[in-house]
């Protein structure tokens, strides 16, 4: 027997936990977290790779309503974050919801009873609204390299880091230049025998100013919790201001890479070296990343560059596309995630029996990022075009979850069995409006091929916008952009007959 509970929320990181505050602070408390983890966190919980750490500021990266004024540094580490995500859990009396090692494996939507049926790992439920927020960073991408297999040594993605594997004086091969390659590469490189990294595209980095978070500063945040605010304010307003480089004026970001160049020429004195590490794209175009120790690391004895990606493995040789040969005993890939291609999307299959998936199989569209039409009653935390490119997703969840609130009210409104499913031409003029604002920015303009970008070359996942607009372009839901689903009448009747037959009995 299925459990039945009125929304069901996919995925327990911020997201996830962030729509379960948001219910039960509207009210609602029938509902369940599905979780196929043992514990909450999301990709601060899978990510626990050496060197882990967030590059956003910490006060602006937490919720609004849980401000944490203990932070112990600018930039926090993973494990404090991931202590911030269970602290949130137990304030705010989110475990009696959660449903932990329950993978969702498919959810169906039944038209006749306007619900969703859900089958996961650890049982059945259903569901009159699905909240998914499994993120787009929580699926491994591991490329397919010919002869991989055949590798001897060890194997593994930067977010399902090998702890109980010694990296001490083995040759170590690191796939990859993003975002956790550059927080690994200096944090393991001091034990590595050897460590070449495989760079297929460098990347822009700028100096991390980070530092420890003073007691006394600490203590003020405690006593008067408004500096906390003020500071979080002046973070996000200071981020606001930047967003016109990037999605009008991507020519203002001249002199921001100016900074980068010279960022670099500090720490690399070898013009070859500083060659490889040179990008040839306008800064922007890929996330600027933020290190005050991946070019040092860079410049160690025992450190190698490749400016080429892996394309074939022979046993334990390591062959890139230019043909540079490398022998090795452990392959990390630092190599992304499934973000334009979610596997989520394979298990959600809507009112005409498609996967979503199928669905988006000509790009990623959804209503305000939330909705997706022919799919009820669902609705995506960090859905298509979402994503920032300067700034706090936790900014962007958050509008999302007022989004989320009001669509329940509304259901609520229409009394009854109802459900809203997205209008094809609402989805279709939003998703226009998105792209054509794409065009100009320099995600799309800078010259790079990023993540951003799906297989077609369009860009569904970047916000081109302040948060801000989005913030109010998601403060209610607009009835009109719905179409209002009611339960069949035969359905109906055959309910108001099992009330009356209840209702005599009760009698």
């Amino acid at each position: 027997m299925a459990e039945h509970v009125r929304v069901a929320v996919i995925g327990s990181g911020f997201g996830g936990l962030g729509a379960a505050v948001r219910l039960r602070r509207e009210g609602i408390t029938d509902f369940v977290v599905l979780e196929r983890a043992d514990s909450v966190g999301g990709t601060w919980r899978d990510n626990s790779y050496p060197g882990c750490a967030c590059d956003v500021p910490s006060h602006l990266y937490s919720f609004s309503f849980a401000p944490n004024p203990d932070w112990p540094r600018t930039f926090s580490g993973q494990e404090h974050i991931r202590a911030y995500l269970e602290h949130v859990t137990d304030t705010f009396g989110l475990r009696p919801h959660l449903r932990l090692g329950a993978e969702v494996r498919r959810m169906t939507w039944d038209a006749q009873e306007l619900r969703w049926d859900i089958e996961t790992s650890a049982g059945r439920y259903s569901a009159d609204v699905v909240v998914s927020a499994t993120g787009p960073l929580s699926d491994p991408k591991v490329p397919d390299v010919p002869g991989l297999d055949s590798f001897p040594g060890k194997v593994f993605h930067s977010a399902r880091w090998d702890h109980d594997h010694d990296l001490t004086g083995q040759r170590v091969a690191m796939i990859g230049t993003g975002a956790s390659a550059i927080q690994i590469v200096p944090a393991i490189q001091p034990k590595a025998g050897r460590l070449t990294l495989f760079q297929r595209t460098p990347p822009w980095v700028m100096p991390r100013v980070d530092r420890a978070i003073s007691g006394a500063e600490r203590a003020l945040h405690r006593a008067l919790p408004l500096t906390t605010q003020l500071r979080r304010g002046l973070l996000w307003g200071i981020r606001e201001l930047q967003v016109q480089a990037f999605t009008k004026h991507p020519n203002q970001l001249g002199l921001v890479e100016k900074l980068a160049r010279q960022n670099m020429a500090r720490s690399i004195k070898d013009p070859v070296l500083r060659a490889k590490l040179t990008p040839d794209y306008r800064i922007g175009c890929k996330r600027i990343l933020l290190s005050s120790t991946y070019y040092p690391a860079l410049t160690q004895p025992n450190v190698d560059v490749v400016a080429s990606g892996l394309s074939e493995v022979r046993g334990s040789t390591l062959i890139a596309a230019d043909g540079t040969e490398t022998e090795a005993d452990v392959i990390v890939f630092g190599t992304g995630f499934h973000v334009t291609d979610m596997p989520i999307a394979e298990r959600v299959v809507g009112a005409d029996g498609r996967t979503l998936a199928e669905s988006w199989k000509g790009g990623m569209e959804a209503l305000r990022g939330a909705s997706a039409s022919g799919f009820p009653n669902w609705m995506t935390i960090i859905g298509p075009n979402t994503g920032l490119g300067n700034s706090s997703m936790i900014l962007m969840i958050e509008s999302q979850l007022t989004y989320m609130a009001d669509y329940l009210r509304q259901l609520d409104v229409l009394g009854g069995r109802a459900a809203l499913d997205a209008r094809p031409s609402a989805v279709h003029a939003w998703n226009r409006r998105v792209q054509d604002r794409m065009k100009r920015t320099v995600w799309n303009t800078g010259g790079c091929t990023s993540w951003y970008l799906d297989a077609s070359g369009r860009n569904t996942t970047i916000w081109p916008g302040t948060t801000g607009e989005f913030r109010r372009a998601t403060r209610r839901v607009d009835l009109a952009e719905y179409e209002v689903l009611r339960a069949p009448a035969a359905n109906s009747e055959g309910e108001k007959a099992k009330k009356d037959d209840k209702d005599e009995v009760t009698a």
